[in-house]
């Protein structure tokens, strides 16, 4: 690893494009720690979660890269005084033209706008770290690069079209709640249209992918036996809930729930937690909007703690309401506090 740093703290979007980039700097690096964003707001959420976990962590020599995400001259002025704070070097890579003003200023911004993130990014790590000797990756950069900046003459348009939809369609686990295991599914997603693309006729290549993605898909969650994929991505998503159980959990009048946030699927997972989870009373999970869904296994009526919480309800084991002047955030923590305070001013 180069000698100005041996620690990475990789922000990237959460498009095909950001992912692609993450996906080729988890094979280079060991010690790499991915987060991802949306524009806007969500982008200083994360950089703060990055620096807090900068501090946590001792005789490190840290680099912060950002790919596929533009910033502004104040939000670049902030970061590197930051950066400067926790003596952490900088390196963005990106492709919007909106970051010209900022990619002018300062010495660490690359722009590059014929190009989309993931092939800036992979040339910077063929040049600095000499990856992929053998062209390994660069059918799937050239499919990624096809689809983002929208080459449709390229002979890898179609099959980047398909990847397209595939990340954008990978909802199964929810990226709030479950960061770590939401990003791991779609690069897993992608390492495998990588091997698909190595391994077939390009021609024929979109058509394989698409074709063999229900099952790519499975792969991922299958454990010890097959199942509906429904099924297999509520066990997943069940046993990530019961490791982090402490720290996910909530109470109410004395009663002890779980909190998720826009996970879906909610009488199929509440249940399953519930089930495996005796200890525990309700199930809970809010959305963007505040709207709440509640799941029991009568253990407490629900349909009177959605009456007094958001003057919902529904069945003693299955209801629902809205908080009103609900505050969202990007981040779970903030997220399960401030619902934790909300049901305590509820109690009756």
């Amino acid at each position: 690893m180069n000698e100005d740093f041996n620690y990475i703290f990789h922000l990237s979007h959460i498009d095909l494009d950001g992912y692609g980039c993450q996906y080729l700097t988890t094979k280079v690096f060991d010690n790499i720690k991915c987060y991802n964003a949306n524009y806007g707001a969500e982008v200083g959420e994360r950089l703060d979660e990055i620096y807090e976990d900068i501090k946590e962590l001792d005789d490190i020599k840290p680099l912060i890269l950002i790919t596929d995400l533009n910033l502004t001259t104040k939000e670049g002025n902030a970061l590197e005084k930051q950066a400067i704070k926790l003596g952490a070097k900088i390196v963005l890579l990106d492709h919007h033209a909106t970051g010209a003003n900022a990619a002018e200023k300062f010495a660490w911004y690359h722009l590059d706008t014929t190009k989309c993130a993931t092939l800036i990014a992979y040339n910077w790590l063929k040049q600095n770290f000499n990856f992929d000797k053998i062209s390994e990756y660069e059918p799937i950069v050239n499919a990624i690069n096809a689809i983002d900046i929208w080459v449709d003459s390229s002979d890898y348009f179609d099959y980047g079209r398909v990847l397209l939809g595939m990340i954008s369609g990978a909802r199964e686990v929810n990226r709030v709640v479950f960061a770590n295991e939401d990003r791991e599914y779609k690069l897993f997603l992608i390492d495998s249209a990588k091997e698909i693309l190595n391994s077939v006729d390009l021609a024929n290549a979109p058509i394989d992918l698409d074709d063999r993605l229900h099952f790519i898909k499975k792969e991922f969650f299958k454990g010890i036996k097959n199942d509906t994929k429904d099924n297999l991505v509520a066990d997943f998503v069940t046993d990530i809930l019961t490791t982090n159980r402490d720290f996910m959990s909530v109470k109410f009048e004395g009663k002890r729930g779980i909190l998720t946030y826009s996970t879906g699927n909610t009488s199929l997972i509440g249940n399953n937690f519930l089930v495996k989870n005796g200890d525990f009373d309700f199930y809970m999970d809010v959305n963007s909007r505040g709207g709440f869904s509640l799941r029991s296994n009568d253990k407490v009526d629900v349909s009177q703690m959605a009456q007094k919480i958001g003057n919902g309800g529904g069945h003693p084991n299955a209801s629902g309401g809205k908080i009103d002047n609900y505050k969202d955030s990007f981040v779970y923590k903030k997220i399960r506090d401030n619902i934790q305070s909300y049901l305590k001013s509820k109690e009756g």
